[in-house]
């Protein structure tokens, strides 16, 4: 008809857009039905470690390396040849503190993120001074590193909790570095006043093998899990391989007890600083009864402990914290960070 001609004309572009958007929506949904078709995989990400830690023979790390730690995506390299082409690179401070490894800073690529990394408390970290304006991330058990990596953690646990075991003597300590003026000596020159101690260690000349640890203090209701310094979130495998993977109550010194409660049950531990002497902690101590005893273990049933002890670990959390990391970052001063 002619008069239906110009609505047919006026109606047609609206038509057309409404196709093509339907259109588009279907590719887009086939390409997010399955990347891969016209994405490229993502290169991993290359992490350098300048000096391997307290080691002058790094260990072999295959390219799956990191995925054994559950890290997709991520290579670690001792190779120094990788400084211009590394997405990271990695310095352990007691190798710089000893100068048996130095900053590249002249062969340094420009904008390429460099890591402190450091497990150790301030009063046994030395030479920060030197070390301002470097570095961009720092990799420490701190709670508020970029890359946080704790001594050990409580991850969730299904099944029976393994049994607690055999018990045939009251306190434990391993000490291997004994000096008067640390306060873990202190208090336990005061505690043995009160309390029967079992000490090992090479400070007293009775050294427990790797293997002959674990199941030395296992034996003991009690391990002193004394900290050689007390700082913030300084929280060491004093108390976590020595006293609860081994299954044996930890009587802490360290940071304040809100700390250890940020990574553990309230009811997990003895805190020294619950008690106004010596005296009276060895008093709780060896009254305890085997039903409150057991109180400590609770948690046993749900959760678990998981060491992270492995430097390989460590460094493979640099890749997972990455995306998230602050770029342009500087630490300009990293010595009154670390010690605040």
């Amino acid at each position: 008809m002619p008069g239906s001609s110009p609505t047919w004309r006026l109606r047609t572009p609206g038509v057309l857009a409404v196709a093509a958007l339907l259109v588009a929506l279907w590719l887009l949904r086939l390409l997010g039905a399955d990347p891969s078709k016209s994405l490229t995989p993502r290169p991993p990400l290359t992490i350098l470690i300048w000096h391997w830690p307290f080691s002058d023979r790094p260990p072999e790390l295959p390219r799956n390396t990191c995925a054994s730690f559950g890290v997709d995506g991520c290579l670690l390299s001792t190779d120094r040849e990788l400084l211009g082409h590394a997405d990271v690179v990695v310095f352990h401070h007691r190798e710089l503190q000893s100068r048996r490894a130095h900053l590249p800073l002249d062969l340094r690529p420009q904008g390429q993120p460099w890591v402190w990394a450091s497990m150790e408390s301030p009063s046994h970290t030395h030479g920060l001074g030197r070390l301002h304006g470097i570095f961009n991330w720092v990799l420490s058990y701190q709670r508020n590193a970029d890359i946080f990596v704790p001594y050990g953690r409580l991850e969730p646990h299904t099944g029976p909790a393994p049994p607690l075991p055999p018990k045939s003597g009251l306190a434990a300590w391993v000490i291997s570095n004994f000096q008067e003026q640390q306060r873990r000596a202190q208090l336990f020159r005061q505690l043995k006043k009160h309390l029967r101690v079992d000490v090992f260690g090479r400070a007293v000349r009775r050294p427990l093998c790797s293997d002959c640890l674990l199941p030395t203090v296992a034996r003991y209701l009690f391990y002193l899990a004394f900290e050689n310094s007390q700082h913030r979130d300084y929280i060491t495998e004093k108390f976590w391989r020595n006293s609860l993977a081994a299954g044996v109550v930890p009587v802490v010194l360290g940071p304040p007890r809100a700390t250890y409660e940020a990574f553990v049950p309230p009811d997990a531990f003895v805190h020294v600083d619950d008690f106004s002497s010596a005296s009276e902690l060895a008093a709780f101590l060896s009254s305890m009864n085997q039903s409150c005893y057991r109180r400590y273990f609770a948690w046993r049933e749900r959760l678990r402990v998981r060491l992270v002890g492995d430097w390989r670990e460590r460094f493979c959390a640099i890749c997972t914290r990455y995306p998230h990391l602050p770029r342009g970052q500087v630490y300009h001063d990293l010595e009154g960070w670390f010690q605040a």
